[in-house]
This record gives C-alpha cells, structure tokens and sequence, in this order.
C-alpha cells in the first residue's frame, strides 16, 4: 500500500471515530452536559451501549436502525454525521497530503459540520464549538504558518490567524448592534458572532467577508420566500455560515480572483 492510500485510508477511519464523538457533542453541549460521562446511551430508554454497538456506521446498520434494548428507533442522523465526517477527512488528505492543512481543514470541517447540525435541531450554537474552534484555529496556525500547502490560501501565519478571529468577531457583533438599533430587536445571536472569530482564525480576513457574502446570500434565498409569504420562520444563520465558510476554504482563492478581475479590469 502506497503512503498516499494509506493516509486517506486511515484518516477516514479516524474522521468515522470522531464523527461517532461529534454525535455526542451535538446532542449534549447544548444540553449542557459531559462528553464524558456518562458513556454514550440510548436517547430513547436511557440504557449503556455496549462498545460493539457503538462502532461508527456498522453498529447501526446491524442493528437494523433500532436500540438493542427497547427497539425504538435510532435517528438517522447518527449514521449521516459519521459518515460525513469521515468524508471531510477523506478529502483533507486527498488534497493536501501529509502536511499540516490536513489536520486544519480536517478539524475545521468537522467544527462547522457540528455547528451546523447543532443550530439546525436546537437553534444554539455552543461555545465549545465557537470558543474552542476559534483557539483550535489560533494554535494550528502556528503550524501551518511554517509548513502550509501552497494551493491553499488559509496557510496563514498567526498574526493573521488572529487577525481574522478579531475582524469576524468585530464585523459580525457591529452588524448585530446596529441591526438591533434599527429593527428593535435582537438582529444576531452571540453565537453567531462567535462563531465568526472561529471562523476568522481559519481562513484570515478576506475569507470572513467572502463567507458573510456567501451565507448572507444563500440565507436569501432560501427564507425570502417564507418572508414573502408572510410566514415568520426562525433563521438558524449558523447553517448558511458553516455552508459558507466551506466553499470559502474549498474556493475562496478562485472566488477572490474573479471578484477582482471583475470589479477592477
């Protein structure tokens, strides 16, 4: 086996394991509860699950979709968020290899994955994954300041890591202040504006505006027909900002580039 094969391979298996632990922190941190223990049970019937029917996507598929003990159901979102997690890794180390941006758009595919499943079931997005994300995103820079792919444009050193955590915090919490002023009303969450920071840490300044502009687009998009409709429907904007932070870090250097073609040929 070839050492490329052979990384993809295994970081696959690593991203199912830590798909299966993203289930737990989706479900708990905004619950406000431990990671840790108690050990992972059924949120059905509240019984221990044993280590062989807590192996990422296999268990579940031998199980047949249903809790050993009471047989009720197992949503399928526990499958299709181990899965996905192990598809960002896959990916990670198709693109760039044994290097540190492995490990950065790994960790920071699977943070935005997490945030955008969490807003869209409770509506929240915890700090753990906010905070956590942005310091996650802060020390990795170190790293990938030194060692960085060139194809990406998210090799950047700290001081620019830190950089972007400031400005997506600060744009983000201005444009809350002055929504609120205006509509009277709360116009963004705080994690929102955390999440931002995090956001900033991973993709520097440029790539904050570039995923306001995406997540505020596809946002429209898609609630201006309920808006229209007269059908007030709360917004989980985490969702369209995890979906833009993404295409940011997957084409924000191509975007950029035919952004500035355009607005100064």
């Amino acid at each position: 086996m070839n050492p490329a094969t052979f990384l993809v391979l295994t970081s696959g298996a690593v991203g199912l394991l830590i798909g299966s632990f993203l289930n737990v922190c989706i479900v708990r941190w905004p619950a406000l509860q431990s990671v840790v223990s108690p050990r992972s049970r059924c949120p059905q019937c509240g019984k221990l699950i044993a280590w062989y029917d807590n192996v990422p996507v296999l268990s579940w598929l031998l199980l047949r979709a249903r809790c050993r003990e009471c047989r009720l159901p197992i949503p399928w979102r526990y499958p299709l968020v181990e899965l996905a997690t192990a598809g960002i890794w896959v990916a990670a180390a198709w693109a760039y290899g044994y290097d540190v941006e492995t490990l950065r758009a790994a960790l920071f595919g699977t943070v935005l994955l997490g945030i955008a499943v969490t807003d869209a079931r409770e509506y929240i997005i915890p700090d753990e994954f906010s905070i956590g994300g942005t310091a996650l995103g802060l020390l990795l820079a170190f790293a990938a300041g030194w060692t960085g792919h060139p194809a990406s444009m998210h090799a950047l050193p700290w001081p620019q890591a830190l950089l972007g955590a400031a400005v997506g915090y600060a744009l983000l919490w201005l444009v809350a202040f002055f929504g609120s002023k205006i509509l009277g009303q709360d116009a963004m969450g705080g994690g929102d504006i955390k999440m931002m920071a995090m956001i900033g840490a991973f993709v520097g300044w440029q790539g904050v505006l570039l995923t306001l502009f995406l997540g505020a687009a596809l946002g429209t998009v898609i609630f201006l027909p309920f808006k229209l409709a007269g059908r007030d429907k709360l917004v989980p904007f985490g969702i369209f900002l995890a979906i833009g932070a993404a295409a940011c870090w997957i084409a924000g250097p191509a975007l950029i580039d035919w952004y500035r073609h355009l607005a100064f040929r």
